[in-house]
């Protein structure tokens, strides 16, 4: 259930941004405010967010998520005022970190500046190299971005500002890891997100953007491969190193595989506070911080009912799976699937993680195995190329895994 910990996900610009990627689930968020020109928040609002925010809390160290939409378009003086603020109430114990999600476009060196001077993670969209990149990821009149994006990047990496590199793994680039992966590498991204896109249409279909659970299948384990034999401890790929912590027993930071959907919130532009980003719904509207205090919002009944979503609707097949301890379901939004006639659903993606989960499966024994004997990662690695080339010793061409 809801712990001390928790995340809000602020959105200083609203749903508004420079770009039209088509996959963007939150461009349409616009529709929840129809009487709605001006999507910028206000000083105000800013105020009564990190004061209420900060009161909330209970931890060694408190974050503050910048998203959107595209947050840039608040204004470097917007992100200036926050800084103040979180210094004036933010207790002197406690450590302050903003992670700042961006498609960069805007990004130039004053922002690097700031960025720096305050310590600033900066994630930065990229699905790739420019073939797959333009493909959905366009700007307002249809121009491509890919150029602008790395520019960016450029400029990030000159000004030795923190960042990492967020992927969607959609139709396209999940026919080419490999490909994918190496571009990464080439321009040397050491932290990589992967995150699946699934979606549906108007009329509740799968869209064509979506990856397939059995590509999926195949991306996630040429991937895996890829790190463990060259990679493992040089370069961090978020779900990976998240199942590691699953295999270890210890809590995992990635919401879409934790056991509840309770510790992160959405809060737009005019101070509505939703139960989680994928959930911006009036029916999952919280309330106002104008109105009632975050700590008042995030302990609601209507809160805990939520969180309590995730299990409660999860079909028996799902809570006796092997592997139930690493996805817990999965991200609840992603369950399209019936469960032959139980009524309840289970992940679109869940033959695409148990295919992955069972070749994996030795590999995260020996991960977590080498982590509490206090192993090197150099030596770690060297057990799992050995695990990699018995395991090909034994498997021809036909493997099951990879057709």
């Amino acid at each position: 259930m809801l712990g001390h910990t928790f995340n809000i996900m602020a959105f200083p610009a609203g749903p508004k941004c420079n770009l039209n990627c088509e996959y963007c689930y939150y461009l349409d968020k616009i529709k929840l405010y129809p009487n709605t020109n001006n999507f910028m928040m206000s000083y105000q609002i800013l105020k009564m967010y990190i004061k209420q925010y900060v009161e909330a809390y209970s931890g060694s160290d408190i974050n503050f998520i910048w998203q959107g939409g595209e947050p840039t378009l608040r204004g470097l003086k917007f992100f200036k005022k926050a800084v103040e603020l979180e210094k004036k109430y933010v207790p002197k114990h406690l450590s302050i970190h903003n992670n700042f999600q961006t498609n960069g476009i805007l990004i130039d060196q004053q922002w690097a500046n700031f960025f720096l001077r305050e310590d600033f993670l900066v994630g930065l969209s990229i699905d790739g190299p420019d073939y797959i990149h333009d493909q959905y990821r366009r700007d307002k009149q249809g121009n491509p971005t890919h150029k602008r994006v790395m520019k960016s990047l450029k400029v990030l990496k000159t000004y030795n500002i923190k960042y990492n590199v967020l992927c969607v793994v959609n139709n396209l680039n999940v026919k080419k890891p490999t490909q994918i992966y190496n571009f990464f590498k080439k321009k040397k991204i050491r932290y990589l997100q992967f995150i699946p896109l699934v979606e549906t249409d108007q009329k509740g279909k799968i869209s064509k953007r979506t990856v397939q659970p059995e590509n999926y299948k195949k991306f996630l384990i040429e991937l895996f491969n890829e790190w463990i034999l060259n990679d493992y401890g040089n370069i961090y790929i978020q779900f990976f190193e998240e199942c590691v912590k699953a295999w270890l027993g210890i809590k995992t930071n990635l919401c879409t595989v934790s056991e509840y959907c309770a510790n992160n919130f959405a809060l737009e532009h005019n101070g509505d506070l939703y139960s989680c980003d994928h959930y911006v719904y009036l029916k999952n509207k919280l309330g106002n911080i104008q109105d009632k205090k975050i700590v008042d919002l995030i302990h609601s009944s209507k809160q805990f009912k939520f969180a309590e979503l995730k299990i409660s609707e999860l079909p028996e097949v799902c809570r006796e799976c092997k592997y139930f301890f690493v996805c817990h379901g999965g991200c609840p939004k992603n369950r399209l699937k019936e469960y032959k006639s139980s009524g309840k659903k289970i992940n679109y993606l869940c033959e695409a993680y148990k295919g992955f989960f069972n070749y994996a499966f030795p590999y995260f024994e020996s991960m977590a195995n080498g982590i509490r004997l206090c192993k090197k990662p150099t030596e770690i690695q060297s057990e799992l190329i050995k695990i990699y080339k018995d395991y090909e010793d034994k498997c021809d061409s036909n493997c099951c895994f990879f057709n």
